[in-house]
C-alpha cells in the first residue's frame, strides 16, 4: 500500500476515535491571563474560555515578526482585556498578572530561521521574557495554574521515532536551545518556588489564525496562503515526515493540562499521525487545486533541519485523556475554509 493511502487510514482512524473535549466550565468565573494571546493558538483559546464564561486577559508585544494580530479576537474584542506590551514592563505584567487562577503562558519568538539570525533578540523572547513573568507570577499570584507552550524542536536530530519526552533534548538552533531554557526555569521556580507548572512540547500546529503572510511560524501558512492566491508552492525535500496537530486539539491540550492536578510538574508531548511533507502538500492542493512544486532542500537550512519528526504522545493521553480528534486532511480543508472568508486580513 503506497504511504499516501497508509496515511489516510491513519487519519481516518484517528478522526473516528473522537474522545470527549476537557469540561470547559470548570473555567467559567475564572480570571485567565493568555500571553501572545493574540497570536494564532492563544487567540484560538481565548474564544474558547470566553465561550466557557471566563475572565480573559490576553497580553501580546504585537511584534511585526510575530503572529499577534487584533482581528484574532473579531467578535469577542469588547470580552477580553487587551494588553500591548511586552514582557520585560514588570508593572504591565504584574498588573496582568494579579488575581489571576490560571496563566496559559504562549509568548515567544516560534520561527527557527529568526532565531539563527537575530540571535539575542530570540533570546530576549523566549527566555529572560519568561523570567520576567515567572517572577511576576510568584510575588502576585503564586497560586496561579501555569501551562507553558514548549516545541518538538528542543528534541533536535530524532535517535528514535516516535519520540518520547525521555529522548536526548539535542536542540539544532538557536530557538531549539531558548525554549529549553524556557522549560528549565519553568521547572526551577516550580521546585524551588512552589508554582503550578506544566509544559507541553507542540509539534506543527496548524489552524484558523496562524500566520500566513510568510514562513516564520509554520511553512504550511505560507503553503496555504499561495495556494489560495493561485501560485503553485514549494515543497523542500518533501519525504521529511512529520506530524501536525489541529488547533482546537491544542487548545483541548492546554485547557486539560491547567485542570488537573495530575498534570503538576509534567512534561507532554503533543502530536498526532504522521504523514510525509509530500502528502501534507497534497492535501492543500486537493483542497484548492494549486499544484506544488518539490524542491531540493537549501543548503543553507539543512545545518537546522531536524530530519523525519513524529511524537509519542502516550502520556498525555494516559494522564490526562488527551487525543487529536481532527485528522491531518480535515484540518487543512478547516484551515482553508477560514482563510477563504477573510484572507485579506492576513497578508
Amino acid at each position: 500500500m503506497e504511504l499516501r493511502e497508509r496515511e489516510s487510514r491513519r487519519d481516518d482512524a484517528t478522526a473516528a476515535r473522537q474522545p470527549n473535549v476537557c469540561d470547559i466550565s470548570a473555567f467559567r468565573g475564572t480570571h485567565v491571563l493568555i500571553t501572545g494571546g493574540l497570536g494564532f493558538i492563544g487567540s484560538n483559546l481565548a474564544r474558547t474560555l470566553v465561550a466557557a464564561g471566563g475572565h480573559v486577559r490576553v497580553f501580546d508585544s504585537l511584534l511585526s515578526t510575530g503572529g499577534g494580530s487584533l482581528f484574532n479576537l473579531f467578535g469577542i474584542d469588547d470580552l477580553v482585556e487587551v494588553t500591548v506590551s511586552n514582557l520585560h514592563d514588570i508593572d504591565a505584567v504584574v498588573n496582568a498578572v494579579e488575581g489571576v487562577q490560571y496563566v496559559f503562558n504562549l509568548a515567544g519568538q516560534s520561527s527557527h530561521w529568526d532565531s539563527m539570525t537575530d540571535p539575542q533578540s530570540d533570546l530576549e523572547a523566549n527566555c529572560s521574557s519568561q523570567l520576567s513573568l515567572l517572577e511576576c507570577i510568584r510575588h502576585t499570584s503564586p497560586l496561579a495554574r501555569i501551562v507553558f507552550a514548549s516545541t518538538r524542536q528542543i528534541y533536535g536530530v530524532p535517535c528514535y521515532l516516535p519520540v518520547d519526552e525521555n529522548h536526548p533534548l539535542r536542540p539544532v538552533d538557536m530557538n531549539g536551545i531558548h525554549k529549553h531554557a524556557g522549560e528549565r526555569y519553568h521547572e526551577l521556580y516550580a521546585r524551588v518556588y512552589g508554582l503550578h507548572c506544566t509544559i507541553l512540547r507542540l509539534t506543527n500546529t496548524i489552524g484558523p489564525r496562524m500566520r500566513i503572510k510568510d514562513a516564520r511560524q509554520t511553512f504550511a501558512g505560507l503553503w496555504i496562503r499561495r495556494s489560495l492566491e493561485s501560485r503553485p508552492f514549494e515543497v523542500w525535500g518533501g519525504d521529511q515526515i512529520r506530524d501536525f496537530t489541529f488547533v482546537d486539539d491544542v487548545v483541548d491540550a492546554l485547557l486539560r493540562a491547567a485542570t488537573s492536578s495530575i498534570a503538576r510538574g509534567r512534561i507532554y508531548n503533543l502530536g498526532s499521525e504522521p504523514h510525509s511533507l509530500r502528502s501534507f502538500a497534497q492535501f492543500i492542493q486537493d483542497a484548492t487545486g494549486c499544484e506544488y512544486h518539490v524542491k531540493a532542500f537549501p543548503e543553507d537550512r539543512k545545518v537546522i533541519d531536524i530530519g523525519d519528526y513524529y511524537a509519542d504522545y502516550r502520556r498525555i493521553r494516559e494522564d490526562l485523556g488527551w487525543l487529536p480528534r481532527v485528522s491531518a486532511r480535515e484540518a487543512v480543508g478547516r484551515t482553508i475554509a477560514y482563510y477563504r472568508e477573510c484572507l485579506e486580513k492576513y497578508v
